[in-house]
Parts: C-alpha cells; sequence; structure tokens
C-alpha cells in the first residue's frame, strides 16, 4: 500500500482520537459539593482544589490532598459557591464565597442569599476571616473577573429576581464587586445586567474571539462586554434554544468558537452552537438528567478544545456521570461522546486545569449524591 494512502486512512483515527483519563478519588465523604475553585491557596506553585459543601468551605492541598477547613457554619442555609483567583500576583488565591442558599426565598435578604470576602491566615490551613459584603437574594454562582480597565472585580450572580416566583418579575441583579486596596472597606458595586430571569451560571473565557460574560437564564444566552462602563449587550440569535442553565465557550479554530449549553436548565440536553459561518445548533446528548456543569479544554492537545459535561440525577438508564464530546474536525459539524466517569459521579460541578504541571489539562469533579471529589488526570499521549 502506498504510504500516502496509508496516512490517509489514518487521518479520521489521528483527529478523532479520544483522551485516556486516570480517576483519583480526593474525598469520599462530602456532603453535596455545591461549587469548585481551583488554584495555589498555600503558595506552592502547584494548584489546589476548593469546595463549597454544605456548611463548610474547605480546601484539599495538591499532593497530600488533606483537606483544610476555611469557613464554616457562615449562614443558617448551606453554603452555595466559591471563587479563588490570583488577583495581586503574589502566587496565591484571593477566595470569596457565597451562602444562604435558600432559592425559594427572593423577597427576604436576610434569609436568602450571602457573600462573603474570605481574609487569608499568615498559615492557610487555619480559619479564615469572613468579611460580609453586599448580596442579592438566591446568591447562586461568582467568578473573579479582570475587566479591560485592568481592574478586578467579583462578579456574583443570583438565581432570581427580588420578589421573583417561578422565573417570573424583575429581572436579576447581576453584579460586579470592585476589589478594593482595603478589603474591609466598603466594595464598590458596578451592575453588569438587569434584563434576564433564571440566570443559573455565566462564564468568562480567555480565548474566545467574543470577549465577554456569558450569562445563561431562561431567555438564551446572553453576550455582555467586559468593558463595564460601555454597557453593551447582546442576547445571541442561537436557533432553537430552549433556555440555559449553563454556558461554556470552546475554540474550534483560530477564527471559530463553540457555545455549548445545558437546556433547560437542569436540563436533559447538552447542545454546541457552532460559530463556523452556520451557526447551527447541534445535539450531542439527550441523555442526561439534572446537568449541571459544563467546562472546555484541549484534553488531546490537537488544538481545538472538547467538551465535558456532568448531570446529578440518573438519566434513562439509571446511570450519573461525567462525558467528554470532541469535535471530529474544525468545523464543529460532527462530534464523538466517551465516558470518563460511568455512574460514579453525581456531579453538581466541575473544573479544568492542568493540576501537575505535565502541560495537559485535568478535570475536578464534585457528588452530590455520591458524596464524593475525584481527580481525573489526562493520561493522554500527545
Amino acid at each position: 500500500m502506498p504510504s500516502y494512502v496509508f496516512f490517509h486512512l489514518l487521518l479520521p483515527l489521528f483527529f478523532s482520537a479520544q483522551p485516556v483519563f486516570e480517576e483519583q478519588v480526593i474525598d469520599n465523604n462530602i456532603s453535596i459539593g455545591y461549587g469548585l475553585a481551583l488554584g495555589d491557596v498555600d503558595g506552592d506553585g502547584k494548584p489546589d482544589i476548593l469546595l463549597a459543601d454544605k456548611k463548610q468551605f474547605v480546601w484539599y492541598r495538591n499532593g497530600d490532598w488533606k483537606k483544610f477547613v476555611m469557613a464554616e457554619n457562615l449562614t443558617e442555609h448551606d453554603n452555595v459557591c466559591i471563587a479563588a483567583k490570583d488577583i495581586n500576583g503574589d502566587g496565591k488565591v484571593e477566595v470569596a464565597v457565597g451562602a444562604q442558599w435558600n432559592p425559594s426565598e427572593t423577597g427576604n435578604d436576610q434569609q436568602s442569599g450571602a457573600v462573603f470576602y474570605l481574609v487569608r491566615p499568615a498559615d492557610p490551613t487555619q480559619l479564615w476571616k469572613p468579611v460580609q459584603l453586599h448580596h442579592e437574594p438566591t446568591t447562586h454562582r461568582m467568578r473573579w473577573m479582570q475587566a479591560e480597565n485592568g481592574k478586578y472585580y467579583l462578579a456574583v450572580l443570583p438565581l432570581h429576581g427580588r420578589g421573583n416566583q417561578g422565573g417570573n418579575g424583575a429581572g436579576v441583579q447581576f453584579f460586579a464587586y470592585e476589589f478594593p486596596k482595603d478589603v474591609l472597606a466598603q466594595w464598590k458595586l458596578h451592575l453588569i445586567d438587569s434584563s434576564l430571569h433564571l440566570t443559573h451560571n455565566f462564564d468568562i473565557p480567555v480565548a474566545s474571539s467574543r470577549k465577554g460574560l456569558y450569562m445563561a437564564s431562561k431567555e438564551g444566552v446572553k453576550l455582555i462586554d467586559k468593558n463595564l462602563s460601555a454597557k453593551k449587550a447582546v442576547l445571541l440569535s442561537l436557533p432553537g434554544i430552549r433556555g440555559a442553565g449553563e454556558v461554556r465557550v470552546g475554540k474550534l479554530s483560530s477564527a471559530a468558537d463553540f457555545i455549548a449549553t445545558v437546556e433547560p436548565m437542569h436540563g436533559q440536553e447538552i447542545v454546541v452552537y457552532t460559530d463556523n459561518g452556520k451557526n447551527e445548533r447541534i445535539l450531542l446528548d439527550d441523555n442526561v438528567k439534572e446537568g449541571h456543569a459544563l467546562a472546555t479544554g484541549d484534553f488531546s492537545g490537537v488544538g481545538r478544545d472538547q467538551l465535558v459535561s456532568g448531570w446529578r440525577s440518573p438519566n434513562k438508564d439509571g446511570k450519573v456521570g461525567v462525558k467528554l464530546y470532541t469535535p471530529t474536525d474544525a468545523s464543529g459539524a460532527s462530534w464523538q461522546q466517551q465516558w470518563i466517569d460511568e455512574n460514579g459521579m453525581a456531579c453538581e460541578d466541575l473544573q479544568v486545569m492542568d493540576m501537575n504541571g505535565d502541560g495537559k489539562p485535568d478535570i475536578v469533579a464534585a457528588g452530590r449524591a455520591t458524596k464524593n471529589v475525584k481527580i481525573y488526570w489526562n493520561k493522554s499521549g500527545r
């Protein structure tokens, strides 16, 4: 057989090569595992795992994976979210958290929602000091972001607007908290958006050609300019969207992105919208239940991203889990899927980062009903 024919036959296998993962259980006795963040807590140059559990905010030290409590019992109701990022350049993350998770109470801000900045102690394995900040009811998700002016902000997204019932009523108040020189002083608030309802999650992609904040909502996906003073925002035209609970942006090529969603909120469909000139809606999977997590990353080292999804309730086959979806070429027109964890992770949240410095992104997930935290180490040959 001529060599060029042999190479041609291998091309589909090369471009559709599926990455290999090896799982490690970090903790098999968590309460719920509402939210995850990844970053260097102790300044040793290795990213650690931070977890918002039912009543505790904890971190696991990279290497021995020992668990340390940062704060606990901050509010009457459960904790719900956590954000971690090095924003002052000292090699250690700043941490903010959300608590008082009471989604049915949308009017009483004493009984619903809480936001805290955690002040680092000299020894990060000891308890951190909580500083309470402004909050809206039903505080649900948060992320650190750097705006176009170079300043850092804590973006905090509630689930409902004030006084809402069933996703109807006032729009969600999505605020950015400007990081101050003195964290004990008042933090300046900037209203990002107040037009959407049932805003379950948001993404701030770094590599996207369309820089900004992508909000998943009852109405669909909205893109907001990171220049907070510009007030530029647009509800994206995504054909056939059924509302979205999760949104993540990935890269197909240097010129094209894709937008991934879980539809509807807590829904059963994993969907991708391609940015390849056709603006197609591609249904990747309709056999998940309570889809609750998405992430993107180039796990295969082929120059384009794959998509990870996780769900927390048994699907039609009685299974929970984590799956990977891989575009077979740079157009994003077709995808293949594989299990990463088949029925061992009732996924509440997942995050992606290179956790061991080998240049390959790994996956960290927290399970609700399975009560576990796992790392899926990327063992792909690249």
